[in-house]
């Protein structure tokens, strides 16, 4: 079974910074065509807020554009999210998600809290 492992949520501050990971496991990760985080605000649809595809190219939704940076580690088969200067409507669960030609896979979420 595949899993996907996040971590780094937290309790910040707005203005602050966290960075999300996600390990992907090796058997897959070479497979991939698309990386994404995505992010579910309390009362709200689950919105991508980043991806990386299969070309490099990196796409933002316009909410964090300038703030947040996804990125990949290809020796440790890990994504990240980079979220800096923190608003408080970035408070909700964020998951990663990725995808081969054939399936998809998400993370277990992780819980970001944006407050004072």
């Amino acid at each position: 079974q595949v899993q996907l492992v996040e971590s780094g949520g937290g309790l910040v501050q707005p203005g602050g910074s966290l960075r999300l990971t996600c390990v992907v496991p090796q058997s897959i990760f070479n497979s991939l065509n698309l990386m994404a985080w995505y992010h579910e605000a309390p009362g709200k649809d689950r919105e991508q807020v980043a991806n990386y595809g299969s070309n490099g190219g990196t796409r933002y939704a316009e909410s964090v554009e300038g703030r947040f940076t996804i990125s990949k580690d290809t020796s440790t088969n890990t994504l990240y999210l980079q979220m800096n200067s923190l608003k408080p409507e970035d408070t909700g669960v964020y998951y990663c998600y990725v995808q081969t030609w054939g399936s998809v896979y998400w993370g277990q979420g992780t819980q970001v809290t944006v407050s004072s």
